[in-house]
């Protein structure tokens, strides 16, 4: 053997499928679905249906950390009494969570 042709045996790698790159693109495709687009697709299910349900007496956290409670629901905004006598109209999408009447406000859930 001579020194040229131990260097071409190491320099040669092995051929790989051609059908091995669209394997590993589909894999890592399904892998970025499952752990990043479908849990995020349930959670937003769950807002949705949260709002929804959302009715006169619901007391809830607005996304800047306001507490207040509902007194009017239209379609897409709603009427929150913060204080006596204050009462803001805001978007039902500016809520972040609905409290029930013994719950105390979840720091993550506007994050």
């Amino acid at each position: 053997m001579t020194p040229h042709s131990i260097f071409l045996a190491a320099a040669t790698a092995p051929e790989q499928s051609p059908l091995m790159m669209p394997m590993m693109l589909v894999l890592m495709f399904a892998m970025f679905y499952l752990l990043i687009i479908r849990p995020q697709q349930r959670r937003e299910k769950e807002r949705q249906a949260m709002l929804a349900a959302l009715k006169n007496g619901d007391r809830v956290v607005f996304a800047g950390g306001l507490l207040g409670i509902v007194t009017n629901v239209k379609d897409k905004t709603c009427t929150v009494r913060l204080a006596d006598n204050v009462k803001v109209e805001a978007l039902r999408s500016a809520i972040s969570q609905v409290l029930t009447k013994d719950d105390t406000p979840d720091e993550t859930a506007s994050k």
